[in-house]
């Protein structure tokens, strides 16, 4: 059985940080990537965020989060991270992890339907 499950989401003030994090398992995955879900907005307007393959490469970030956010992966512990750094109250959303069981280009990160698995969310909110 997949599992993807995310934490460490919270409140936090315009400029802080934050590191998210998805523990992964039930499969080996090509990709993994992070997707937002800004408040009022539906589960198909989720916004991509970053992604990276399992090995490391192609890693790829939305314009709104690139230079302040990095991806990573931590292969011993089936664990992709998310620090966000200098945040804004833009960045406020439901905050979803999800793997790709297949192969996955870099051009279709962005594509909500290209992803087999998501976690259940976590909730990030930012004041200013």
């Amino acid at each position: 059985q997949v599992q993807l499950v995310e934490a460490g989401g919270g409140l936090a003030q315009a400029g802080a940080s934050l590191r998210l994090s998805c523990a992964a398992s039930g499969r080996n995955f090509h990709a993994m990537g992070w997707f937002r879900q800004a408040p009022g907005k539906g589960r198909e307007e989720r916004e991509f965020v970053a992604a990276t393959r399992w090995s490391g490469e192609n890693t790829d970030y939305a314009d709104s989060v690139k230079g302040r956010s990095t991806i990573s992966r931590d292969r011993t512990k089936n664990t992709v991270y998310l620090q966000m750094n200098r945040l804004r109250p833009s960045d406020t959303a439901v905050y979803y992890c999800a793997a790709s069981a297949v192969v996955l280009w870099d051009s279709a990160y962005g594509d909500f339907a290209g992803w087999d698995y998501w976690g259940q969310g976590t909730q990030v909110a930012v004041s200013s």
